[in-house]
């Protein structure tokens, strides 16, 4: 298993352990994606994992709307594991803009950043326990620090905050992509 495939995997599980918790009262609760309710955050995760899969063409399809989401969830990651288990299909090359970069290294920044960041702002909004993978986190965070700018604004992350001296990694990280936590 490569390092992608394990850290893909934690971050998957620690995603799918908190949408396994989500209460039918929770679906509609805000998030601290401003505009997203627990429902369309999961289907943007789920949108997302959909959208590398089928090879990244074209403009991310809106927040999937399935009736059954954290099935949708269980599909979209299995299919990712699947990937990364392939080692055929890990090394190919990616069109687009994430051009040059193999399956297996998009997963890893895209998905795992995504994942990690929407798992937080789940946990936040359903009231779970909120303690991201540290490995997860440190990665993310030295892979999205470099994109500063470019990553802000509409349809992004919003401003950074300036985290109290004493702030561990995960809550420099998650200041650094605009959570007030």
């Amino acid at each position: 298993m490569s390092e992608v495939s394990a850290r893909y995997a934690r971050v998957a599980d620690g995603f799918g352990a908190r949408v396994a918790d989500i209460t039918d009262s929770t679906w509609n609760a805000p998030t601290p994606c401003t505009e997203w309710t627990v429902r369309d955050l999961v289907g943007h995760v789920v949108s997302v994992h959909r959208h590398v899969i089928a090879g990244f063409g074209g403009e991310l399809a809106p927040p999937a709307t399935d009736a059954d989401l954290p099935g949708a969830w269980r599909a979209a990651t299995e299919q990712v594991r699947a990937v990364l288990a392939d080692p055929e299909r890990a090394s190919a090359p990616v069109e687009g803009r994430f051009a040059p970069m193999s399956m297996q290294e998009l997963i890893g920044r895209l998905l795992c950043i995504d994942t990690v960041v929407h798992t937080w702002d789940l946990a936040r909004a359903t009231g779970h326990n909120e303690t991201l993978d540290a490995a997860a986190v440190t990665i993310a965070f030295d892979g999205i620090r470099p994109a500063d700018e470019a990553i802000r604004g509409a349809g992004g992350y919003g401003p950074k905050i300036e985290p109290a001296p004493d702030a561990d990694e995960q809550t420099r990280f998650l200041n650094f992509l605009g959570r007030r936590v």
